[in-house]
């Protein structure tokens, strides 16, 4: 097999060719981290690259199947043993360095692994390295990373998205055959949207955040994202599962997720909220998820309008309460227990120094209006307020999935965007949310797949949201309408 023909495979072909013996980890990986090597600087999706410790692990990993082969065992494998999967950059991996796109942890190596990450090295995967991101996670274009920003593979003059970008364009340049991300308001399932790639946006408390460094404890996800429907679930499903690590996370069992080779979706009714297609969406976007809603039509689902009438407020509702959790989880990077230290005379100017210097803009940004919302004579009036809205807009859920199996929607009101467009009003950058943050806010899991293009050649992406712990019947309806079409198989060029 060609190093092409290894770098189109997906995930679950690769595993089958592994555990068929046609494929060995130490090929794939080697085929993997040449081709990072030869692209990488082009796209900067990676902020570190184990080159070592990846081919040990893959080596480690042809040893399994070979012994396993020798006693003729027929005992199944985890479908990630020898697969090379990349890590964001906000998520602990033992040995290898965790800046969270930020200079105030440089340098700064975790001593373990993140639930997530921990289950992963479980099942045998291979971690190529650590993905870039914005700063802290704060950002929808991968631009407020303090180590510079990473570029789409569709068009390296365009954003991958964000804060997941790294993730998501590894994954769509062929630079890893899956990826984590993590998703607070969107940061998984926008830049799969970007990218062309499909990501998944789990239930709030269905993955353990042990070991994922903190911005919105309340919204925080960690998500998967692959080449297709099947290649996400099977992250999803090695990463999910209580863990008494981390209190938020649910006592519910997994489900098995069987996702069938058929396109039937008769009986399925899938909502359509008409607050998703506002003035000013871009009109290739609004036209590419309607095209994908008439082939849903077709397999036989029933599309359903819904009202969600409080989605208006999710905008400003999120940017009170992400960034009054962020000011209180960032108060622990002080320049004394992580990271590098602006060196004084005074604790106060020790800590004034180092926050000062080494936190980006957009985090300071952040951590100015959290603290100000959380700030006495203001807490009731904004944060307390937000947080009752935060409720209508979970009813709004509710309700409509009385009526309907899932809701679908754009993910973001336009197509990757070029570089510098909305850096000088941050609020511009804000509204690029506003699809993605009401789900965060209500918990809910939710899938992105590619729909199509816009005029640009940029993939457009179509965002699923089911009920919560809903994940099985949302991605058995995203993976039927991919047994239907092909954009999730189409591949950027390569960067040049």
């Amino acid at each position: 097999m060609g190093v092409d023909d290894l770098l189109q495979l997906t995930l679950a072909d690769a595993a089958a060719a592994l555990e068929a013996g046609r494929l060995s980890s130490l090929e794939l990986t080697t085929a993997y981290l040449e081709r990072i090597e030869k692209h990488d600087p082009a796209l900067h999706a990676y902020l570190y690259v184990d080159r070592e410790g990846a081919l040990e692990r893959a080596a480690a990993a042809d040893t399994r199947y070979r012994e396993s082969h020798q006693r003729g065992s027929k005992q199944p494998k985890t479908p990630l043993l020898g697969i090379p999967i990349a890590v964001k950059d906000v998520l602990c991996v033992a040995g290898m360095p965790c800046t969270c796109g930020s200079r105030i942890l440089e340098g700064f190596i975790p001593p373990y692994h993140a639930t997530s990450v921990a289950r992963l090295w479980e099942a045998g995967a291979v971690i190529l390295g650590k993905t870039n991101t914005d700063e802290f996670a704060m950002g929808s274009s991968t631009e407020n990373s303090a180590y510079g920003a990473t570029r789409n593979p569709w068009n390296i003059d365009r954003v991958p998205g964000g804060s997941s970008g790294g993730s998501a364009a590894a994954v769509a340049g062929r630079l890893a055959l899956a990826a984590l991300g993590t998703d607070t308001g969107g940061s998984v399932r926008q830049p799969a949207a970007f990218c062309g790639v499909t990501g998944i946006k789990p239930t709030y408390g269905r993955v353990s955040r042990y070991g994922l460094v903190a911005y919105g404890s309340s919204l925080d996800v960690v998500g998967a994202l692959g080449r297709d429907v099947r290649d996400s679930a099977l992250l999803f499903g090695a990463i999910a599962g209580n863990d008494p690590r981390d209190s938020t996370t649910a006592e519910a069992a997994v489900p098995e997720i069987l996702l069938e080779d058929s396109p039937e979706l008769a009986g399925v009714t899938v909502g359509v909220p008409d607050e998703y297609f506002i003035e000013g969406i871009q009109p290739e976007v609004e036209a590419r998820v309607r095209e994908a809603l008439e082939t849903m039509e077709q397999l036989g689902a029933a599309v359903e309008r819904v009202r969600m009438p409080h989605t208006e407020y999710a905008v400003p509702v999120y940017y009170i309460i992400a960034p009054a959790e962020a000011s209180a989880n960032l108060a622990r990077y002080d320049g004394v227990r992580y990271g590098p230290r602006v060196a004084a005379e005074e604790m106060w100017e020790v800590l004034r120094g180092t926050r000062g210097e080494k936190f980006g803009p957009e985090v300071k940004r952040r951590i100015m209006l959290g603290t100000y919302a959380l700030s006495a004579g203001y807490f009731d009036a904004y944060y307390g307020q937000a947080q009752k809205v935060r409720t209508l807009i979970r009813q709004d859920f509710e309700q409509a999935f009385e009526q309907v199996d899932v809701i679908a929607a754009p993910v973001a009101p336009t197509t990757a965007f070029g570089f510098g467009e909305h850096t000088e009003d941050p609020l511009s950058m804000y509204l690029e949310d506003v699809f993605s943050l009401p789900a965060n806010l209500a918990g809910v899991p939710g899938v992105t797949v590619p729909v199509g293009f816009d005029a640009a050649g940029l993939p457009v992406g179509m965002q699923l949201m089911g009920p919560p712990f809903g994940e099985a019947s949302l991605l058995r309806v995203a993976h039927a309408y991919q047994t239907v079409t092909d954009w999730h198989r189409r591949s950027p060029p390569d960067p040049v």
